[in-house]
Formats: structure tokens, sequence, C-alpha cells
């Protein structure tokens, strides 16, 4: 599995021919659209900066991709996804499985976390959580967020450098890795705990 960062809480996740697309930014976002194409884009807001789903072209010439944009299960192309229904811009948390890894995207949770989120999405090994505050997650509850979720791999989003360091400083992560992409797979997840990865943005 290859995940690469594009800014806002826009990610590309790929599994071997199969990829995913989570918030790509729409023409109105001050953020840049990615342009790749994929096979699902999934919709966490209807905000401009998390619903430009048609950006992303799909993978067949003339094509378009499967796009999730709210609560309900999913299932594409043998992928089992669970939308969330969670407090902020009408906002949905992403859980699913690739490669018996478990991801989690929280989208643009803006309030602490529903304790009960826990219990819906279930073990976590890659978390996306939003640092930035504002109408997101601030650092501070943030990290208690990540905690209280207890992933193998956290991947910030939505933030500025100080408010990294603040995230990074109030999770006590023992070890931060900074990355162009993650590249990753079951076996590598077996030692980490908390482990923090700061992915650059390619765009």
């Amino acid at each position: 599995m290859v995940i690469t960062y594009y800014g806002a809480g826009c990610f590309k996740v790929q599994s071997g021919e199969t990829v995913l697309a989570f918030n790509p930014p729409s023409k109105e976002s001050e953020f840049k659209s990615p342009r790749f194409a994929s096979d699902i884009v999934l919709v966490s807001s209807n905000h401009k900066d998390y619903n430009g789903w048609e950006n992303i072209p799909g993978k067949t010439e003339g094509g378009k991709p499967f796009v999730a944009d709210g609560q309900g299960e999913y299932e594409i192309s043998g992928i089992y996804i669970k939308g969330i229904g969670s407090n902020g811009h009408g906002n949905t948390v992403y859980s699913l499985t690739l490669e018996d890894i478990s991801i989690c995207h929280l989208g643009a949770l803006s309030k602490e976390m529903d304790p009960s989120l826990k219990e819906a999405v279930g073990e976590v090994d890659i978390l996306f959580i939003p640092i930035g505050g504002g109408e997101l997650l601030d650092p501070q509850k943030a990290a208690g967020a990540a905690i209280h979720l207890e992933a193998k791999i956290v991947i910030p989003m939505n933030y500025n450098e100080s408010q990294l360091k603040q995230f990074i400083k109030e999770f006590g992560a023992d070890k931060t890795e900074s990355l162009e992409k993650l590249t990753i797979k079951k076996k590598d997840l077996v030692e980490k705990k908390g482990e923090i990865v700061v992915l650059k943005s390619a765009v």
C-alpha cells in the first residue's frame, strides 16, 4: 500500500491497481486539487476543501470513479467501506480495510471526539486526523483523539508547522517520521504503536 498526501484533508491510497482518493478539494478551494485517476472517491464533508470529487477522473477512459459522500455502508470492488456520521460540517468519518490494514479518516472532525466513535471504527492501524484547529480539531484535542483510538500509525492533516509541533508534543510520540509518501505492508505494523508519520504534500 502506498499513501500520498495532497494537502488539506486529501490523500491518495493505492493498493495494487486500486486507487482511492480522500477529500479532494474543489475548484473553489484555495487548495490545489490533485491530478490522478481513481476508482473510489470518499468525501467527508460538503465543503469546498473536501468535495471536489468532480476533479478526479475515473481510471477508464471517459469513466467516473465511485463516490461515497456520507453515512452508510459501501462495497466496491471487494472493498468494504463504512461511513460514520460525526460532529462538524455534517462530517463523515470513513473506516475501511485494505491489504488487511485498517484505515480511518476522521474527515472534518471539529469537536472533541465522541467516545462511541472508537467502537464504531474498531481497531485502527492507520489514522488520518485533522489537527489545525479553527473549524477542525485543535492540536490538543487531536492528540487526545489519536491516543483514544490507539492507532499504530497517526498521519496528521490540515496544519501549519507550529500546530504540528504542538500536536507532536501533546501526543508524546516516541518516534516521528517525515516522508514524501508512506509505503507499508501489514507485517510492517507489528512493532508499531502510536507512531506519527508526517507526509509532505505532493502539491
